[in-house]
């Protein structure tokens, strides 16, 4: 495969390991470590971290070396009124627009993440998160919301990975949520549909805060 291929494909994994809290804020990221778990070189992870550096996800440390970026209780409410404006209007969208297949496929998606949970499998399970509300926007149809939404690098609002009571309690919160959001898109009740996502956005974003 080209660099530019294997650059990619490194930079999708992490990416997605960041945006869905698998590494954590002020993790380093070893460029050597990454190449011998990517099966790639050092050239491509580099290349990767790069990119990352540019989108803000990851930031330089003093003495070098690769980091994911911390984020601030100011980081915290701005992303959360930025996941709010997009996920509004792609709800507003997607009311209109919406069909039983992609009821279907949201339905599913909770599926996934009730059993992901249940079998201790909390990786699977913020992914299974994020995909959630990436299909809820795509729902939309409107390519340049997907693209914005894509671009501005959300990362989910959730938990750290661990099988305490309050932490569970925080998965059946976000799939109870979740399932309000397409039963009232179902019945295509728009303001209900707001007033679910709106509140579980703002209890995201006092989760994040309380771990502080």
């Amino acid at each position: 495969m080209k660099t530019d291929s294997l650059a990619n494909k490194v930079y999708s994994e992490i990416r997605r390991k960041i945006l869905t809290g698998q590494l954590q804020p002020g993790i380093r990221l070893k460029e050597d470590a990454w190449a011998k778990r990517s099966e790639v070189s050092r050239v491509a992870v580099r290349e990767a971290l790069t990119r990352l550096l540019g989108e803000k996800l990851v930031v330089v440390g003093e003495k070098g070396g690769y980091f994911v970026k911390s984020m601030t209780a100011e980081d915290v409410h701005q992303i959360r009124e930025l996941r709010e404006i997009l996920e509004l209007g792609a709800l507003k969208l997607a009311s209109k627009k919406i069909d039983r297949q992609q009821i279907t496929k949201l339905e599913k998606i909770c599926d996934d993440f009730t059993t992901m949970v249940k079998q201790g499998y909390f990786n699977g399970a913020c992914e299974a998160d994020i995909k959630f509300h990436e299909t809820l926007v795509a729902s939309a149809d409107n390519k340049k919301l997907v693209e914005a939404y894509h671009a501005s690098n959300i990362p989910l609002f959730h938990l750290k990975l661990t099988k305490t009571q309050a932490y569970m309690d925080d998965y059946d919160q976000t799939d109870q949520e979740h399932r309000q959001i397409i039963k009232a898109l179902k019945s295509k009740n728009l303001r209900l549909a707001e007033q679910a996502l709106i509140k579980h956005l703002l209890r995201g974003e006092a989760a994040v805060l309380d771990l502080e």
